[in-house]
């Protein structure tokens, strides 16, 4: 819904995001204000937008494949892995600039997670669930058992900085810019692809893969290429990573982050990219919060244990992803929908 006054005369406006000048100046200030976060806040919470950018494009991935084309994605984390592991072989063993390893972490990611695509086509729903979990256990199992010369095995493996023009992208603000650029290109991307016909194919699969069928949608194609275009995020999330921390090692890719991105698209709101990004911001916040009160609550309280932050972790997600489902089922994203209609209505709601 648009506000009173403002109409399309051309199909191109009514295909824009954004229609009106208000419109293009609040991105223009939000990003101008992304640009200059690393002027204003000191280097904790610079690290701490790092990880949520990247964890936005990993999620905004698995908000591609389980939001629009509703596969049920719990291995992302494990994508994401491979895309890590692929970055830190590359940079290591090759010397490939981060302008190739980065892509190529995709792509790598993209050819593993299509494997587990193909899958959805005979079963869906709770079986696709659990086939997604096998990636979680066939990456950990690959990596493990793998001679330590290939991916380092169990003592994980060293990436070096990323260069450009032989500048050493490795304090926290360069990190931060090239972590922008990056989730700035893959957001519009998946734009791209939501609102094109590869994005109308994923959402008739969703709604019902039969009359998808009939009305001449390769299914089995769709299906696998949701998967891959998923993946293919989550490993430019994982080579991103790999150069954030320079060391992956198995166990930063668990299930247990497959469902945390789980639950940043539910919070959120499935199917829609921005929510998929406010899920992420409100998720990893709560996270960041947990962390630094967590400690002085344990020292506070000392009956509960050295484990109230792992164990608050565990509580909120498992909280947040049943309150949601039951209160607010469509995410924040829904809601501000809602709150934004009822703005541009006002004062005449019928």
């Amino acid at each position: 819904m648009d506000p009173a006054g403002v109409f399309a005369v051309r199909y191109a406006q009514d295909r824009a995001l954004l229609r009106t000048r208000k419109q293009w100046l609040a991105l223009a200030i939000f990003l101008a204000a992304l640009a200059l976060l690393p002027l204003v806040v000191g280097p904790r919470l610079i690290a701490v937008a790092n990880i949520m950018l990247i964890s936005a494009i990993v999620v905004v991935g698995l908000q591609i494949c389980t939001g629009y084309a509703g596969q049920v994605n719990l291995g992302q984390a494990a994508f994401m892995g491979v895309g890590a592991y692929t970055a830190a072989v590359l940079a290591e063993k090759t010397g490939l600039s981060f302008l190739l390893t980065i892509p190529l972490s995709g792509v790598a990611a993209a050819g593993f997670g299509f494997v587990f695509g193909l899958s959805a086509a005979r079963i869906k729903g709770f079986y696709l669930a659990l086939t997604t979990i096998a990636a979680q256990f066939v990456f950990h199992f690959a990596v493990l058992n793998l001679p330590g010369s290939w991916l380092g095995g169990s003592n994980g493996a060293t990436v070096p900085p990323a260069t450009l023009f032989g500048y050493r992208i490795a304090s926290d603000t360069s990190l931060y810019y090239l972590c922008l650029i990056c989730t700035v290109i893959m957001v519009c991307g998946a734009f791209g692809i939501v609102r094109s016909r590869f994005g109308r194919a994923f959402v008739a699969v969703r709604d019902d893969d039969v009359a998808a069928g009939i009305m001449g949608i390769n299914v089995v194609a769709t299906k696998a290429t949701a998967f891959l275009v998923g993946a293919f995020y989550a490993g430019v999330g994982g080579a991103l990573w790999a150069y954030m921390l320079r060391f992956v090692a198995v166990d930063q890719f668990t299930l247990f982050n497959s469902v945390f991105f789980i639950a940043m698209i539910i919070v959120g709101g499935m199917g829609s990219v921005v929510g998929a990004l406010i899920g992420v911001f409100v998720i990893r916040a709560i996270q960041e919060l947990i962390t630094t009160l967590g400690p002085e609550l344990a020292a506070s309280l000392p009956f509960l244990g050295g484990d109230i932050v792992f164990a608050s972790m565990n509580v909120f997600l498992g909280g947040s992803i049943a309150l949601f489902l039951i209160i607010e089922p469509k995410g924040l994203m829904h809601r501000w929908n809602i709150v934004k209609a009822g703005y541009r209505l006002w004062p005449f709601p019928y």
